[in-house]
């Protein structure tokens, strides 16, 4: 797996996971269908601006970030996309748009819709367009402790 910092705090944490490859894909749902995953199962890290600040938002790849659902529930004034620019460089070891939803590795906050918590396991992007990680989503948000946050609509 290319990206050894994710390997390695999975595998500091004792998790169990699993790395399923993949043909070349990069939108969520065409990931989802070819490594045969449902929508809902695939979570999706979208980088957004909340207020000036770069944060990851996890969601299921078959929904969409509500932005004046997320800004109601951060009490925000602004929250949109962030822009390749603004997020290129803050995860170094991982291809553009194919960072794993662990903000903790890189200094960024994560919070996760709601939704995503309705199925046991998630799949992952792992840094690349090429591989997911699966793991119970539960053993994710012990590790990574992100906010949960209702945001997204289908």
């Amino acid at each position: 797996m290319p990206v050894k910092r994710l390997k390695e705090a999975l595998d500091k944490h004792k998790m169990k996971y699993v790395v399923v490859s993949h043909s070349l894909a990069y939108t969520a749902q065409e990931i989802a269908a070819t490594a045969h995953v449902p929508g809902k199962e695939l979570a999706k890290t979208v980088m957004v601006r909340v207020d000036g600040k770069i944060q990851m938002a996890v969601l299921p790849a078959s929904r969409q970030i509500d932005f004046s659902k997320l800004k109601k529930a951060l009490q925000a004034k602004k929250a949109d996309l962030a822009t390749e620019e603004e997020f290129r460089g803050l995860c170094p070891d991982c291809e553009l748009g194919a960072m794993p939803p662990f903000g903790s590795l890189y200094g960024l906050p994560v919070m996760v819709d709601q939704s995503l918590g309705e199925d046991e396991d998630i799949y992952f992007n792992a840094g690349t367009h090429r591989e997911l990680v699966k793991m119970a989503f539960e053993d994710f948000i012990n590790i990574e402790k992100p906010d949960m946050v209702d945001f997204s609509k289908p």
